[in-house]
């Protein structure tokens, strides 16, 4: 049995993700483009490569593992480029999407021979988050006025608009997508290619798939233009669970288990969002507010219920654990990071990395 903490990635709930985005391909035109900056476990990449077309990136190292780890395309972003990594950049992708047109214009020269792209921020956005916002006030995520974008049209080939954040509602994605039509429609018919970023929780359960599919069929066919996805939560939601272990138990006004894992140093996004962790539902008697080894007063996972009362030794899942965990882990108070592992489709585990003292040690200076 593998040491806890470790992070337990399940190919089979993986594949059902994979064959939702495979039927989105097959029946809107649309491709697939994993979002690196979600989720960048590369030892899954031989699994995901045969259903999506790509990785999308926010950095130079997230090109470099796009290009070198998943076969297909890689398209390049950043919120700005500098100058001693650009020519890295673009050795090492197939697109690349400016920010601003000031950023364009620094670059034009250098990156005549790649297809090149601008974001373009419309807006609006489904963010509850005003942190995660790409639409908030004075935001510097890419270019808002349909004439300055009209003055660089001629010398690029596409647009990328990112403003869903887990959005699981056609309804307002479709709304949405209207909405950057009515404004940005007339220059859009003007380009080949269109992303339309992450945040769109299409593999969800219940989701109209085929209503989604339309829509994304129509926009390409009315406008003649090749759509792209660029999921990241919805490629690997429900995929992968934290593995922990109870360390203590204590009482002190409320029942607490302290368990060999952080949610600053391994479930960050948690503790930026103010959110709870989950656990496989249950409505036990016996309730517990699980908390985190680090010595952070809010290093918490959340109150839940068990069926029986918790002991040092225990094993916990913490569930839906891949999106922006891995990539964001820490050595925060040198708690020792998760290690990785593979739940293959016979059942069997695989451990694909440990984590160690000289990693901590590595990681400094």
């Amino acid at each position: 049995m593998l040491k806890t903490p470790y992070y337990l990635i399940d190919r089979s709930k993986l594949q059902k993700n994979m064959e939702k985005i495979a039927y989105v391909r097959e029946h809107s035109g649309a491709k697939s483009l994993l979002a690196l900056k979600c989720f960048a476990t590369w030892s899954v990449f031989d699994q995901m490569s045969q259903y999506m077309d790509g990785t999308t990136s926010s950095s130079l190292y997230e090109v470099k593992l796009g290009h070198d780890k998943f076969p297909g395309e890689t398209h390049a972003y950043s919120v700005a480029y500098d100058d001693h990594e650009i020519e890295e950049v673009l050795a090492n992708c197939d697109k690349i999407i400016f920010n601003t047109i000031n950023q364009f214009e620094r670059f034009e020269e250098q990156s005549r021979e790649k297809t090149r792209g601008l974001r373009v921020n419309p807006g609006i956005s489904t963010s509850e988050f005003i942190i995660a916002d790409p639409a908030r006030p004075y935001s510097r995520l890419g270019e808002w006025d349909p004439e300055r974008i009209e003055t660089v049209v001629d010398k690029i080939s596409g647009f990328m608009f990112h403003n869903n954040c887990e959005n699981g509602d056609f309804e307002r994605f479709s709304a949405m997508l209207s909405d950057i039509e009515a404004r940005f429609g007339h220059l859009i018919a003007k380009m080949k290619w269109i992303s339309l970023g992450g945040g769109i929780h299409f593999t969800g359960d219940d989701y109209p798939l085929d209503q989604f599919c339309q829509r994304l069929k129509s926009f390409s066919e009315t406008y003649g233009v090749q759509v792209y996805l660029e999921p990241g939560e919805a490629a690997i939601t429900k995929s992968t669970t934290l593995e922990v272990s109870v360390l203590d138990t204590l009482y002190n006004g409320k029942h607490l288990a302290i368990v060999d894992s952080s949610i600053e140093a391994h479930m960050l996004d948690l503790l930026i969002y103010r959110e709870d962790a989950r656990m496989p539902p249950c409505d036990g008697e016996y309730s517990y507010q699980l908390c985190g080894k680090s010595c952070l007063a809010g290093d918490i996972f959340g109150e839940f219920n068990f069926n029986h009362e918790l002991k040092a030794g225990d094993r916990l899942s913490i569930e839906d654990a891949g999106g922006y965990t891995m990539v964001k882990k820490n050595w925060f108070n040198g708690v020792k990071m998760p290690s990785i592992a593979i739940k293959e489709f016979d059942g069997s585990i695989k451990l694909v990395r440990e984590f160690g003292y000289q990693d901590f040690v590595d990681n400094l200076s």
